[in-house]
């Protein structure tokens, strides 16, 4: 018993190490994008970060990553009360995570000049970077704050994509912005704003995506205890009988990832390469061995 309940308690303590190591790759790629690009070209594209940008004009003594700082403890309530306590711990981690980077980034590297000149290459480049880490920490239940905050309690409660959601929080901000640093900068933050939604969305999916799979094969145990003992994939068999042959025959149902299929479809093409087999991808796969639902 006392076993039992070690293994089970080391099993979460992994998937929770995972989970927050995952989460520090994202920020790392965040705080990239932000203080190369974003900030030192002035560019307001939504979230605290745009408030922060906004801010650090008038009292440049005041780090990015400190306003960022003050702007995000007042939404940590929020989190905790609309989204629970993990999503709300996660948030706090993120949140303190992603202004300690900047600020230790604005310490280590300043960059008082921008990157590059080229304000379009600098908001696509920073939009695009820090975009792509966002989504990889709003894929682990989590946020950076700020108006990321929102945009996941909306969509958890109306299932609206997360990046459409921040789309029309992160405008307000970019009109504001506009207004502190001129027309020409504040289109470019409008840009990145809707290029930054359409990032995040499409790269929540493509991380979100499992392959559906119906295997028809005169193998069909062989392939579901392979399935079940070494991808680590549950499995379903239907009965079903064959239109042309008349003969009853085993069908195989599973739901795996990008990686496991191609092992699995090796080891039919191997064992029976007659198989018959169908695939159809599918997103937000909820239940045992994937995400929990709710």
């Amino acid at each position: 018993m006392w076993s039992l309940m070690w293994t089970s308690r080391g099993g979460t303590m992994g998937r929770t190490l995972k989970q927050y190591g995952i989460i520090t790759l994202g920020l790392v790629i965040v705080a990239a994008g932000i203080h190369l690009f974003l900030v030192p070209s002035n560019i307001a594209a939504g979230g605290a970060m745009g408030v922060a940008i906004v801010v650090n004009h008038f009292i440049p003594e005041i780090s990015v990553g400190q306003i960022m700082l003050v702007v995000n403890i007042f939404l940590f309530g929020i989190a905790i009360i609309a989204m629970g306590l993990d999503f709300g711990i996660k948030t706090v981690y993120a949140s303190f995570g992603l202004s300690a980077l900047l600020w230790l980034l604005d310490a280590v590297v300043p960059l008082r000049q921008p990157f590059t000149r080229d304000l379009l290459l600098a908001t696509l480049l920073g939009v695009i970077i820090s975009g792509f880490g966002m989504a990889v920490i709003f894929n682990e239940d989590a946020s950076t704050g700020g108006t990321d905050i929102v945009a996941k309690i909306v969509n958890r409660w109306t299932h609206i994509a997360i990046g459409k959601c921040l789309l029309v929080a992160d405008t307000l901000i970019t009109l504001a912005a506009t207004a502190v640093f001129g027309l020409e900068k504040g289109m470019y933050a409008l840009l990145g704003v809707v290029v930054n939604g359409y990032i995040i969305d499409y790269v929540v999916e493509g991380l979100n995506v499992f392959m559906q799979v119906f295997i028809i094969s005169k193998k069909a145990e062989t392939i579901g205890k392979f399935i079940m003992q070494d991808l680590g994939r549950g499995v379903t068999f239907f009965s079903g009988r064959g239109g042309y042959s008349g003969r009853e025959i085993k069908i195989i149902y599973s739901v795996i990832g990008r990686k496991e299929f191609v092992r699995l479809k090796g080891f039919i093409k191997e064992i029976d390469p007659e198989a018959f087999v169908t695939v159809q991808r599918s997103h937000d796969v909820l239940g045992e061995g994937f995400k929990t639902i709710g």
